[in-house]
């Protein structure tokens, strides 16, 4: 399974909530699929329990972005296209979905080896303590803000970091999960 970071365990139940809504899931099919009590569900969401290992896998393939409508589509081509350096990526597993021009020029790899794959491996301690601090920053709260992660530089056989700072700003895609682009610099 890909790495994830679920959403902070206080704002789990409302993505999941978001999530069934927007697919008009009714808990009791949820818990079905899962192999859980609809309770347990409603508790979820509630905020009163946390999902076990298993669960959690399971919530993380289903709350994971799968950009497939035409707005999707057409927010990804935005990225492709931008003049920017900047990429798309799943907010949960951090899977890359697109990528500008001026990013991929700093790969030592064709974007087609990274698409589809966790970029968390390239994490610098910079980009891993900003992930920590999300929640903290409202990450998660319905009209999420854009947020500044400070990073220092990382190389990797694949691409190089630089040092700087990155902008993120939480989307919501079609299927009611989220994407983060990532763009370079503050402004």
């Amino acid at each position: 399974m890909t790495q994830a970071v679920l959403p902070c365990r206080n704002h789990l139940g409302a993505s999941l909530q978001r999530w069934r809504a927007l697919n008009r899931i009714k808990q009791s099919a949820l818990a079905g699929e899962m192999g859980v009590s609809q309770t347990t569900v409603s508790r979820w969401e509630a905020g009163v329990l946390t999902p076990g290992a298993t669960e959690e896998d399971r919530l993380t393939r289903l709350l994971a972005a799968r950009p497939s409508s035409a707005a999707d589509s057409a927010l990804l081509d935005l990225v492709r296209h931008s003049p920017q350096s900047a990429h798309l990526i799943c907010d949960l597993t951090h899977r890359l979905f697109a990528a500008s021009p001026a990013r991929i020029s700093g790969w030592r790899v064709g974007v087609e080896e990274l698409t589809g794959k966790s970029l968390w491996r390239f994490a610098s301690p910079g980009i891993a303590q900003g992930e920590a601090a999300l929640d903290a920053l409202g990450w998660y709260e319905p009209i999420a803000p854009a947020v500044i992660v400070d990073t220092e530089y990382a190389n990797f056989d694949e691409l190089t970091i630089t040092a700087g700072q990155l902008r993120y700003t939480r989307m919501p895609l079609s299927d009611g999960s989220f994407a983060r682009l990532v763009q370079d610099g503050a402004a």
